[in-house]
């Protein structure tokens, strides 16, 4: 039977108690004082009322105090909902409502927002790391009753409810069971992460997202890893923390590594013993491998995974070869196939080579999105579930992501894949970052548009428009290569660092200075 989410720290502590297990602004906590907290954490919430199988929003940043939180209520045989600190009052309001929540635990630094939404809800308040008049404070002694064991669960039973990010609509509420999760970071801790004992992590990703929650956190304290904290990511400090305290797994999104890049450039030291890097949430660019592998010094690793399945699907692996281009291959448990995109109602596979949607399935799908039975139907479909995602599968294994079905562009009748046209322009000397995104014609019905961020050292009279419309046409078919480009001092980036582009659509669509080129 699979063990439950709160074991998974639980066991490692009474096998590795006094081994660090993170190591926060200096201060070093051992995995006993990690579960200890835990423990504590557990007791006061039960004793203010909450139990098994109540939801616990949890809004609290990449501190000490997420683990203490996050694990503590599993303990309690609770669900946790871990929201992003960046969300505001009225979105915050939307998940305690959505998901039921019987409390809500809140940082200090986060109450100006948390307050108001428990007082709307009528959910209870906790605090950590500050006070606040209509909360308790989550302020754990060693003189406080604990929690004496874990509350027992079922490996069918909801562990967490992470919200997508609702990019395309309303968040939705994937449910994740114990099973899932366990799974998910038992079979990821081995291979593609490859998580030892005396693994130094960077937790500079998000623990409120399920990259940092499941594939940083949850595989560091399976393994007995020591996990080295980031309130929130910076391209400097990030570096001086590598250093300090010989940091041999990193693991980031794309936009993470172009700020890495750009830091050494700029003078910072890279890692001297960083061992191995990986990259998620979305596509990065082999232009960018290429030069993060250069830079870092060492392998860098890019899988596939979402929100519903847990998350990781599909990873290049160490002990394997490494296809730069591909998100390589399917975990243990986890089957991915390629179907037809345009046939809703049915999963129809598609062979080897064939361009279709991802589908997936096994041990890491969830259970479904809380309170939306027809959007559920919609994804969960003859035993797979659909990603969303377009790919095609190499006659080796080898999956490679071709885009988001809903980011392609349909330009006169034939499909243009942003992916495609970002690997280009990021091949030309003075593109730093680019996302292509298709925006409303009257003629072609949609016209390829690209948005650009110049390299440090370039000036905008360096490179033009025209300049990258040549560039692309000397290497992509002229159906493909955009038509208008635009400059950016950046591209927006939701929480977890992905580009928003259905955000930078619908800001170019109402852009009225915009260059085209013909």
């Amino acid at each position: 039977m699979t063990r439950s989410l709160a074991a998974v720290l639980a066991d490692t502590a009474a096998r590795r108690p006094d081994h660090p297990a993170l190591i926060w602004d200096s201060v070093v906590v051992t995995y006993r004082q990690l579960w200890r907290r835990v423990r504590g954490v557990a007791g006061i919430l039960r004793r203010h009322g909450t139990g098994p199988g109540d939801r616990i929003a949890v809004l609290v940043p990449n501190t000490p105090d997420f683990p203490a939180v996050y694990y503590g209520v599993l303990a309690l045989g609770a669900t946790v909902v871990p929201l992003n600190t960046q969300l505001r009052a009225a979105e915050i309001e939307f998940v305690l409502r959505d998901s039921g929540a019987r409390a809500l635990v809140c940082d200090a630094s986060a109450l100006e927002q948390g307050a108001p939404a428990a007082t709307a809800t009528g959910v209870a308040l906790f605090t950590v790391a500050g006070e606040h008049p209509a909360a308790v404070r989550l302020d754990v002694q060693d003189s406080e009753p604990a929690l004496a064991d874990l509350v027992p669960v079922g490996p069918e039973d909801i562990a967490a409810i992470l919200y997508t990010s609702g990019t395309t609509g309303r968040p939705k509420g994937a449910m994740l069971t114990h099973r899932n999760i366990v799974m998910n970071i038992e079979v990821s801790a081995v291979s593609p992460f490859a998580v030892r004992p005396d693994d130094v992590l960077l937790g500079c990703l998000p623990l409120s997202h399920t990259f940092g929650q499941t594939c940083v956190m949850g595989t560091c304290f399976s393994a007995g890893a020591t996990l080295v904290l980031m309130r929130r990511f910076h391209a400097v400090p990030a570096l001086e923390l590598m250093a300090r305290y010989g940091c041999t797994v990193f693991m980031g999104v794309p936009t993470m590594y172009h700020a890495l890049l750009e830091a050494v450039a700029a003078g910072a030291p890279a890692p001297s013993v960083l061992e191995r890097a990986y990259s998620g949430g979305s596509a990065l660019p082999v232009p960018v491998l290429e030069q993060v592998r250069q830079t870092l010094g060492c392998e860098v690793y890019e899988g596939y995974g979402l929100t519903e399945t847990s998350p990781v699907v599909a990873y290049n692996q160490p002990g394997i070869p490494c296809r730069p281009g591909t998100v390589g291959l399917p975990v243990t448990g986890v089957e991915v196939a390629v179907a037809r995109a345009d046939v809703e109602a049915a999963v129809e596979l598609l062979p080897a080579g064939e361009i279709g949607e991802i589908v997936i399935r096994g041990h890491n799908v969830m259970a479904g999105y809380l309170g939306l039975p027809a959007a559920t139907a919609a994804v969960l479909v003859d035993g797979w579930f659909r990603s969303g995602d377009l790919g095609v599968l190499g006659e080796d294994g080898y999956l490679s992501v071709v885009d988001r079905k809903k980011d392609v562009i349909l330009r006169g009748g034939y499909n243009v894949y942003p992916r495609e046209v970002e690997e280009v322009l990021l091949r030309h000397p003075a593109v730093e970052q680019t996302a292509v995104v298709g925006v409303p014609d009257v003629r072609q019905g949609e016209e390829v548009c690209a948005v650009v961020v110049v390299r440090d050292g370039f000036a905008l009279d360096d490179v033009s428009a025209a300049d990258l419309v040549a560039w692309c046409r000397e290497r992509l078919a002229g159906y493909k290569c955009p038509r208008r480009v635009e400059f950016a001092r950046e591209l927006p980036l939701g929480p977890s660092g992905k580009v928003l582009k259905r955000e930078l659509a619908t800001r170019l669509a109402t852009l009225k200075t915009a260059r085209v080129t013909s």
